[in-house]
């Protein structure tokens, strides 16, 4: 039976160590860690998650700015926003929730955040930074699954780890991590070849590929670490990429879902803020 790796205690343990920190920076730099967050829209899923995300961060101490614009603003209307809070010395981090209805075109809504308040660390400039090994704001969610490996004192360097999943926001990011932690990374998706033998060399398996319940028992090699990263809606509820019930038997590690990476993603948002800050102050 696998151990599991609690990713709601584990983002509750960073968001109380936060509080610290922006306090101390406050005393220090006589400013309030400021993140602004602008819903386009009335998706409910995007509402649920701004408000859990507003909430996390005036738990930690930070204030927070929010900005709702209906459904049918202009392209202009979302770039202005963006690029006045751009120009604010008060703000520390922007984040745009995504997706953007239709008519928006999220990538130049996006480009109008500068690097240095890119929160959740989707821009071109932090992306490149990470790929070169550079000072750079991570996504949320795939740094937050290097600190869950790292709270259970998990060894990673000379291991194998696979990811299954290639996108921009947690695929692509996740292998660039593992192998600075020197894990040897295979990334793998869609059309990848004997994908079961490839998954089972896996010491680390990470998946994210949106398919629920898609990875086996006969996927999972004994002994592996499996963090899944899927949030899927099911008749039967939400669940994950991993079929939880077969691999926890399995695997020596396993993260849940609900519960294991979706709390961490947001307290690592915080903690970007945090950062993105003292960037800022030269700190």
């Amino acid at each position: 039976m696998a151990i599991i790796i609690d990713g709601k205690q584990i983002a509750q343990s960073v968001k109380e160590q936060l509080k610290d920190k922006v306090k101390d920076f406050l005393y220090k730099y006589n400013h309030q860690i400021t993140l602004a967050v602008i819903l386009v829209g009335e998706n409910p899923a995007s509402k649920v998650y701004v408000k859990n995300k507003i909430t996390a961060t005036e738990y930690v101490g930070m204030k927070s700015l929010s900005f709702h614009l209906p459904e049918s603003s202009t392209q202009e209307e979302v770039e202005n926003l963006v690029e006045s809070l751009s120009n604010d010395n008060g703000v520390d981090g922007i984040l745009v929730q995504l997706p953007l209805p239709k008519h928006l075109d999220e990538n130049k809504i996006l480009s109008k955040i500068p690097a240095d308040k890119d929160v959740d660390g989707f821009l071109a400039q932090n992306v490149g930074n990470l790929l070169l090994g550079q000072p750079a704001t991570v996504a949320c969610t795939p740094f937050g699954v290097i600190k869950m490996l790292k709270s259970q004192n998990i060894e990673l360097s000379g291991k194998n780890a696979v990811v299954i999943g290639r996108s921009n926001i947690v695929g692509k990011p996740m292998a660039l991590l593992l192998l600075q932690e020197n894990c040897t990374v295979t990334v793998c998706h869609s059309k990848t070849q004997n994908l079961k033998d490839v998954c089972k060399n896996a010491d680390i398996l990470i998946a994210a590929i949106g398919k629920p319940e898609f990875v086996k028992a006969d996927m999972v090699k004994e002994g592996a670490v499996v963090i899944d990263v899927g949030i899927n809606r099911t008749e039967k509820g939400l669940v994950g990429d991993v079929d939880f019930e077969q691999v926890k038997d399995v695997a020596s590690y396993i993260s849940p879902v609900p519960g294991g990476v979706g709390p961490m993603t947001i307290a690592m948002l915080l903690e970007n803020t945090y950062l993105c800050a003292l960037r800022r102050f030269n700190a």
